[in-house]
């Protein structure tokens, strides 16, 4: 697991606590019950401060699930 994951990983816990690091990067809206819009919400503020991006609303089809977020926050860094 490299930085950027450990990272993510983190905020994924603050959003859904009760999930173990396996379930996170399982993670998606149609595997965790709680991911509701309003776990959208906090989610991707939270990934926003920690990255230090604004998140484009017109990609929001690829922040459905723990590695969609992933690979979009690499992308950004990758272009950063």
């Amino acid at each position: 697991m490299d930085q950027t994951e450990r990272r993510l990983q983190t905020c994924f816990t603050k959003v859904f606590p009760e999930l173990t690091a396996q379930q996170i990067s399982n993670a998606s809206v149609d595997s965790v019950a709680k991911w509701d819009s309003m776990a959208s919400i906090t989610l991707l503020s939270l990934v926003g401060e920690e990255f230090g991006t604004e998140l484009d609303m017109d990609d929001f089809e690829q922040f459905t699930s723990y590695q969609g977020i992933l690979d979009y926050v690499r992308l950004k860094e990758a272009k950063a």
